[in-house]
């Protein structure tokens, strides 16, 4: 086990969590998005991690393995004058809930921050170990 595999495990941490507030960002500012290029309204995005681990380097860290559409139902709102309403006036929105995403973007906050520390214990001890050295 290399001394900079702990680093490297944690530079992964920190680019999965920065990936993770990315995706809620998204989310959040598609709430009220009715159309898509692709038809339809904005669905959510999860994204999908996985440990990276090698046979001779061992563990890596994480991988982002694909960023996957929630499969929850999308809201039905009676509103038919939205120029988005079917023929019975209800208009889909996105299956994006504020509350959850603001959890998931705590979550991945305070991930972000146990990374940084982290990190940042493990530079402190190499420095520790260099000065003995001297």
């Amino acid at each position: 086990m290399s001394v900079f595999s702990g680093m490297r495990i944690s530079a992964s941490g920190l680019s999965a969590e920065r990936l993770r507030m990315d995706t809620v960002s998204a989310n959040v500012s598609n709430v009220k998005t009715t159309r898509t290029e692709e038809g339809g309204a904005y669905k959510r995005k999860i994204p999908v991690f996985e440990e990276n681990y090698d046979e001779k380097l061992g563990m890596l860290g994480v991988k982002t393995v694909k960023i996957e559409e929630d499969k929850s139902p999308l809201r039905k709102v009676y509103q038919p004058e939205h120029p988005d309403a079917d023929e019975e006036g209800y208009v889909e929105y996105p299956n994006v809930d504020l509350l959850v995403e603001m959890s998931e973007l705590m979550t991945a906050s305070r991930a972000y921050e146990s990374n940084v520390d982290t990190l940042n214990a493990q530079k402190n001890m190499i420095s520790k170990a260099l000065e003995i050295g001297r």
